[in-house]
């Protein structure tokens, strides 16, 4: 598989919006004196992403995510900055570009709606003429991984949403490309099949090396997948580095969670409070950063007897939604 890695320097999309006047009078005075405004959608983004890394693009509604793809898969134009994947200006050379990413858009389907699933597939082999050998060996590992003989023979038209995502999944890697880019692709879909696909993206990402960037709302995508997060709103990229940084910088507190192997009347250690005391159970808060869990936990064993005990991050979506309400990457 070739290496393509994404280089993108000071990408700008805007749009020129008509501002609507109320009533007839109003309308009737756009036709004449047109108003607009300038959207910034994009606003001056730079990062890159290496072969084989799986990148979670996170933002709040409108922030630019789905533009920002759009553009790496050449359906946009920007209105200005650089963008490289491997060898290709995808814009400039979309024809010969979308051989070598695979790209999924949660609510639209790349499959023909009144076609069983299977001609469908046999029919993109043909479009991006891949060798028969290799379409049945990917066909085969794509239906195990998927699931995908229950309903392979079934029409589009009649498939589940979980059912359609599967099949999409299957068609955007048939040709084995080196990118894909998944526009939230759990959305709408029951646990069952959340975990499917998160096993399956985490799969050839890491035994086929694909290079993935996933933009989701559902944050257990992002936990259970990425391991790099970039953050953007209105169109600016705020953070971009590991996820666990940050949860050390944004998650707040950790809990350390004791069952103790006797009753005591009040727990205390320094550098944490406990929140809450009940039995024989208590819950210590500590700040990341002032210490650690194993030095935390060697404090509490050494004053007290311990049966059993657990840490607890905090937890991502929590993180997230402070972070936007909050504003702490303005």
């Amino acid at each position: 598989m070739r290496r393509m890695p994404i280089v993108v320097r000071e990408l700008k999309k805007t749009y020129q919006v008509a501002l609507q006047r109320r009533g007839a009078l109003g309308a009737l005075r756009s036709l004449v004196n047109r108003k607009t405004r300038l959207v910034r959608a994009v606003d001056g983004i730079s990062f890159e992403i290496a072969p084989g890394e799986l990148v979670g693009y996170l933002g709040p509604n409108g922030a630019g995510k789905s533009t920002t793809l759009k553009i790496l898969t050449g359906l946009l134009v920007p209105t200005s900055g650089e963008v490289q994947v491997g060898e290709f200006v995808p814009w400039r050379q979309r024809r010969s570009y979308v051989a070598h990413i695979g790209a999924v858009f949660g609510q639209r389907t790349s499959l023909w709606w009144d076609l069983p699933v299977i001609e469908s597939l046999e029919l993109l082999q043909h479009i991006y003429d891949v060798a028969p050998g290799k379409f049945r060996h990917n066909l085969d590992e794509f239906r195990k991984l998927l699931d995908l003989d229950a309903f392979v023979d079934t029409p589009v038209r009649s498939l589940s949403l979980g059912q359609r995502m599967r099949a999409d999944l299957c068609a955007a890697l048939l040709h084995e490309p080196p990118v894909l880019f998944l526009d939230e692709p759990t959305i709408g879909l029951d646990v069952v099949a959340k975990e499917r696909i998160r096993q399956f993206i985490r799969h050839i990402n890491q035994q086929r090396g694909v290079s993935v960037v996933l933009t989701t709302h559902d944050l257990s995508d992002v936990q259970k997948l990425c391991q790099r997060v970039m953050i953007i709103d209105k169109g600016r990229l705020l953070f971009d580095g590991q996820l666990s940084k940050l949860q050390e910088r944004f998650g707040g507190r950790r809990q350390v969670v004791v069952d103790f192997g006797e009753r005591y009347e009040a727990v205390q250690v320094e550098g944490a409070e406990v929140t809450q005391h009940e039995g024989q159970r208590a819950t210590f808060e500590f700040e990341q950063g002032t210490i650690s869990a194993s030095e935390l936990i060697g404090r509490i064993s050494a004053r007290y007897r311990i049966q059993d005990l657990q840490v607890r991050e905090p937890d991502i979506e929590a993180t997230i939604r402070r972070i936007y309400e909050q504003r702490l990457l303005g």
